[in-house]
């Protein structure tokens, strides 16, 4: 990013109008506050998703998951590359030798398939995923279980929004 130069004022705003069909921005000011329970999506027990951005257009979302006891959590496969920065905790793949540890990030390519795993001595697990595409369940051998995707996500939020009492429709903060 360039510098400002010297005669220009830089607290000056863009002074043109944004694209008529621009999506408004996603602010989450207390993404990481944990003082609402209801902006935690249950999945399994001990297992939350807090949605940040439910991407429809390009087939991706970005969330933070919350493991609250060790264990083993899922085996998956990936079609499209996954991103990941842990902010709390640290947990690993079966497959491999590495650590994701606070403050690491994780690139996981296409067609990786592995088993996350919260180590015995985590209380609690939160790692910051971007996924892109869907996201496969499988056995040790590699058989279909089921899947995830945006789609599945919404549908996941808006059915714990509504039960939580904030109206099946909060999920649309989320979604672009």
């Amino acid at each position: 990013m360039p510098l400002v130069e010297k005669d220009e004022n830089p607290r000056i705003p863009y002074q043109h109008p944004m694209p008529p069909d621009a999506l408004p921005e996603i602010v989450v000011p207390d993404a990481l506050s944990q003082d609402d329970d209801r902006m935690w999506v249950k999945q399994t027990e001990n297992v939350y998703f807090r949605p940040l951005c439910l991407n429809v257009s390009q087939g991706y979302w970005m969330n933070l998951l919350k493991v609250t006891k060790s264990g083993v959590l899922s085996r998956h496969r990936h079609a499209n590359a996954v991103h990941g920065f842990v902010l709390k905790g640290r947990w690993h793949y079966l497959e491999h030798d590495w650590e994701a540890r606070e403050g690491g990030y994780v690139f996981e390519p296409p067609g990786e398939t592995h088993t996350l795993v919260v180590p015995d001595d985590v209380e609690e697990m939160i790692t910051y995923f971007q996924v892109n595409g869907v996201m496969y369940y499988v056995d040790p051998h590699g058989n279909h279980l089921g899947y995830e995707d945006v789609f599945t996500k919404i549908d996941m939020c808006r059915k714990h929004f509504e039960d939580v009492g904030l109206g099946a429709d909060y999920v649309k903060n989320f979604i672009r």
